[in-house]
């Protein structure tokens, strides 16, 4: 067969075996069978790069190529649902909507309220052509890349369906709980900041870089209101209906009721069985099942008159505190954690929860033997809120009150807290043993040294084995020998003597050297020294010694430099064991100074002025323009306002953004007028 014709036999094959596998439960294959399609598919597609198709099945596994969100005006606003907490604001709004409809009989839809992130989804001849977030509710950013990485919203409808030519579904972006475990134990492994809630890392995830990130986390959608022209019919529940028939993800737990008794039935039946479910709800929302009685409902500014969410209850529970720990994270940040006796909230069993910071702590004035009140509600990572009433005193023991920690926990260093943050930290940043993994996971990070073949697993495993002791023991790991401990021919992630995975991990590690100065002197890890901070300093001073010798007045002179970041450079290069550090970095090669060609390629043609980039672009990428105007004096900044110089416009500039730049009367720039004005 052609091979061109193959390429379209299996996206159409793979397309129908996901509908199965996702809408009808209902799989013909296996996934080993599945993958094998997958990979054929993938391998014609490489060899025929003219037959591109954004809605492709491969194209689930996303991208790590960058790339900013363009903002979308949405077509009709999203706006958000009113708040109700009680039986008597349900009644109330009954009432409403009963009045508001001359006492014509209405039926309500009740649906679960998803805690996600809103998405509008829109369908064009039956292939998904935009995907836009919630945003301020008239306009969102358009994240259809990562969207195309969720297997549950369907990238083309079956040909069969009775769907029309263009329209809107809206529904909710989510991450199931075992997505969020998985992710959460990943990165309190790595010693990364846990994520509080689902919806905070679904929200996180959406709206990553990365849509190779998206696709590995593993996010989920259920879809809860169709719009447009030519859909099925009036009824709001039956339209759900047949775009489940159409391959969307519709939960099955909606019910229409016409009766007040029939929503608190509903209510008092999902505030108890929520647990029970793959993901996370907050709540229920009850909407009028009419789409003509809706419209002559309304709107008020913010929110419909027709449909109102009611918001459970956050679930407490009564334990008794045994400890309180603290813990180093890879920041360097000191966090009490308390341990108590084993606890049900909320469907799991809980043992920790977290105190956040010393304000916290020295707010709740516990001591050991405590009764006090655990909650998730929102905040799926267990806290302590309370105590429990009148009866502590036969359990407290005594002289045993909680205070916060002077020292490390880990290395002894006295804690510091610096001015405008809630938390405390170890400053021992060379040898604090969890502050060194840290930063040598963020020397290695995209970002900085992008030495991509590394991950903190291994990270972890080198510092373990003693083989790594700071980041420049990095450069040295091609002469050092195996463990001795090691078996003979045993598969480990962190071997670097044979192997694939190890000469990828060597040869990442010596292409990182050609890496430029700017980024190494953000690899290097200054306190405050963010990555806009490091290409500012590289660029006025040129060099690593330059830097090294600057004292707090010259470094207060340079634009955006102020007396924080100031402070912490002189404070950084003042320490014996970090100029130790620098001087081996020099040796193993790394950049220590702007390269000739970029600086040749500086000016101050665009000193002092604001750009926003949007748009395709011919000449160069995005990064690449972003580049030139940080050579030339300019400031990247993400969106329009009276302070913005020009915008730099490309090919399909963001229509709001194009707007707005209109309506503020800021100049629109051509990529080809602005390579003439920087030359």
């Amino acid at each position: 067969m052609d091979e061109t014709k193959r390429i379209l036999q299996l996206r159409e094959e793979l397309h129908r075996h996901n509908f199965r596998y996702y809408v009808e439960n209902a799989p013909v294959i296996s996934d080993q069978e599945f993958d094998f399609l997958m990979h054929e598919l993938q391998d014609l597609e490489a060899k025929h790069p003219e037959m591109f198709d954004p809605n492709s099945p491969t194209q689930r596994v996303g991208s790590d190529l960058g790339g900013e969100f363009e903002t979308v005006v949405h077509e009709r606003p999203m706006l958000s649902l009113g708040n109700t907490y009680n039986r008597e604001e349900v009644a109330d709004f009954w009432q409403r909507v009963s009045e508001g409809l001359k006492g014509a009989p209405f039926q309500i839809c009740c649906e679960l309220k998803f805690d996600g992130l809103s998405i509008s989804l829109h369908y064009e001849d039956g292939r998904l052509v935009r995907a836009v977030t919630r945003g301020d509710g008239v306009q969102g950013d358009d994240v259809t890349a990562n969207v195309r990485t969720i297997r549950s919203i369907p990238l083309m409808l079956p040909a069969e369906g009775d769907w029309p030519g263009r329209f809107e579904i809206r529904g909710e972006v989510l991450m199931p709980w075992s997505s969020f475990d998985r992710l959460n134990a990943e990165r309190e492994q790595a010693g990364e900041p846990l994520f509080a809630n689902p919806r905070n890392a679904a929200s996180g995830t959406l709206k990553s870089k990365s849509s190779s990130t998206v696709a590995r986390r593993g996010l989920d959608a259920y879809l809860y209101y169709l719009l447009g022209e030519g859909i099925p019919g009036d009824g709001h529940f039956q339209n759900l209906e047949a775009a489940a028939r159409w391959g969307f993800q519709i939960s099955k737990n909606m019910r229409l009721v016409d009766s007040l008794e029939g929503v608190y039935e509903y209510i008092d039946y999902w505030d108890e069985h929520r647990k029970d479910l793959p993901v996370a709800t907050d709540g229920v929302v009850l909407k009028v099942n009419s789409l003509a009685q809706q419209k002559s409902l309304g709107m008020t500014a913010k929110s419909p008159r027709w449909a109102i969410a009611y918001k459970f209850q956050a679930e407490q529970a009564e334990t008794t505190l045994r400890q309180v720990v603290f813990q180093v994270g890879r920041t360097g940040a000191v966090t009490p954690v308390a341990n108590m006796d084993p606890v049900q909230l909320a469907g799991t069993q809980v043992r920790r929860a977290t105190l956040h910071n010393a304000d916290v702590l020295a707010s709740l004035d516990l001591h050991i033997g405590d009764r006090v009140l655990v909650e998730k509600g929102g905040e799926i990572i267990p806290k302590i809120v309370g105590k429990a009433e009148g009866n502590n005193s036969k359990f407290k023991v005594q002289n045993s009150k909680i205070e916060f920690v002077e020292c490390c926990p880990v290395c002894g260093s006295k804690l510091v807290r610096y001015e405008g943050e809630a938390a405390h930290y170890c400053p021992n940043d060379t040898g604090c043993p969890p502050l060194i993994l840290g930063r040598i996971e963020h020397f290695i990070s995209r970002k900085a040294m992008n030495i991509n073949s590394l991950g903190p697993e291994t990270v972890d495993e080198y510092y373990r084995q003693g083989l790594i002791h700071d980041a420049a023991d990095l450069y040295e790991l091609g002469e050092k020998q195996p463990p001795s401990d090691s078996p003979k021919g045993e598969s480990n992630k962190a071997s670097l003597w044979g192997g694939l995975e190890g000469a990828k991990i060597l040869a990442g590690i010596e292409q990182s050297k050609q890496v430029p100065f700017e980024r190494v002197l953000f690899a290097i890890g200054i306190r405050f020294v963010g990555e806009i901070a490091a290409k500012t300093l590289a660029r006025y001073y040129g060099s690593m010694d330059k830097v090294a010798e600057a004292s707090m007045e010259s470094l207060m002179q340079v634009n955006g430099i102020g007396e924080v970041i100031a402070g912490s450079v002189v404070q950084y290069f003042a320490n014996p064991a970090n100029q130790a550090f620098i001087e081996r970095l020099r040796g193993y090669g790394l950049q220590m100074e702007i390269g000739e060609e970029q600086k040749q390629a500086q000016s101050d043609k665009l000193e002092g002025q604001s750009v926003v980039i949007s748009g395709v672009f011919q000449h160069h990428s995005r990064d690449e323009y972003k580049a030139l105007i940080e050579q030339h004096g300019g400031k990247n900044v993400g969106s329009i306002s009276n302070k913005t110089s020009f915008v730099l416009a490309g090919e399909n500039m963001g229509p709001a953004k194009l707007e707005k730049a209109q309506k503020l009367g800021i100049r629109i720039m051509s990529e080809d007028e602005f390579l003439e004005i920087i030359k």
